[in-house]
């Protein structure tokens, strides 16, 4: 079997920066995930965070969720649950505007220690994204330019824990889905498993790593490569014990920022033929994705396309 992609970035500043540059090319082509080692990112950042995450958790969080499986009575259910996820979670909103100071409950440790942590996992995806560029032949910047829109990306975390689940065959701590946004990056619990990916039809275990960060590529950037890199399927299994902390941090593109395939990519395809991926407004993909997140990706991709053609038929050229 393949070994899950585990990507050295240190690696990248000396004379195995052709093979580390390769080694991303084919995580992104065919695993659509990879696993970021000595990316940059201070061991005791990250420890600091773990630390608050699962101390917030405890102090306010864990007793809510308790409350919440015994008032829908999800630790007696006898068939699978279909409609719900055995997690805990809130959002933390980075860009473009903070809400860390709105957010109740978090101390102000955890709320500094938290834009310190963005900060530095905002400039880690600004990176990978033109590591991204360099071996797609796209110029310096553009992938970050076309996430830009007029008002910047939109960048946040979504900070979850999965805890003890009594009945993991029936419930999924999160349903299998791919992520509607651009880049992701995620701290996850080095001790916890139950992070997945579906490749060639078979869920495979993502390793749980100390002080690593997953990536893993969402649909806009299958649409802008149109299709030669994808987002893929992942789920989240409950586990029967511990309790699984998890932080993805969602580097998107702005509400009005215009998605389509990038015109340097589509000369070949044009040549061979292949389908062209849609062109649309991300605000638009989003609440498209709001109702059907739990759903396979391409009949979106599709209701796009509708859309476009629809447009482009409402809205004839006038020859004078």
């Amino acid at each position: 079997m393949e070994k899950f992609p585990i990507i050295n970035l240190e690696k990248l500043n000396g004379t195995e920066r052709a093979a580390i540059m390769d080694k991303i090319k084919d995580a992104c082509e065919n695993w659509g995930f990879f696993e970021l080692v000595n990316h940059g990112i201070p061991h005791e950042v990250m420890d600091r965070v773990e630390k608050l995450t699962k101390g917030h958790y405890k102090k306010c969080m864990e007793q809510r969720f308790k409350e919440l499986v015994a008032s829908k009575g999800l630790e007696a259910v006898q068939a699978e649950v279909t409609d719900l996820d055995w997690e805990s979670t809130f959002f933390l909103r980075h860009l473009p505007l903070s809400n860390i100071s709105q957010v109740p409950d978090l101390d102000d440790q955890y709320r500094e220690v938290m834009r310190d942590f963005a900060k530095r996992l905002e400039k880690l995806a600004e990176e990978l994204l033109d590591l991204l560029c360099e071996n797609l032949g796209l110029e310096k910047g553009y992938l970050k330019k076309v996430f830009f829109g007029t008002k910047g990306p939109n960048f946040g975390t979504k900070v979850s824990n999965y805890p003890p689940c009594p009945k993991p065959d029936l419930i999924k701590g999160l349903r299998a889905h791919t992520d509607a946004g651009g880049i992701i990056l995620l701290f996850q619990d080095d001790k916890v498993s139950g992070l997945q990916l579906l490749k060639d039809g078979q869920w495979i275990d993502v390793p749980p790593m100390r002080h690593s960060i997953v990536v893993n590529l969402g649909d806009q950037l299958e649409v802008i490569t149109n299709g030669k890199y994808k987002s893929v399927m992942h789920r989240v299994i409950a586990q029967t014990d511990g309790t699984r902390m998890s932080l993805a941090s969602f580097y998107n593109p702005g509400n009005d920022a215009v998605i389509y395939p990038a015109p340097v990519l589509l000369e070949k395809e044009a040549e061979e033929g292949k389908t062209v991926y849609p062109r649309f407004v991300f605000d638009d993909y989003m609440k498209l994705y709001a109702g059907l997140k739990f759903q396979a990706k391409e009949p979106r991709f599709e209701a796009m396309i509708k859309a476009m053609e629809s447009d482009v038929k409402s809205d004839p050229v006038v020859t004078a």
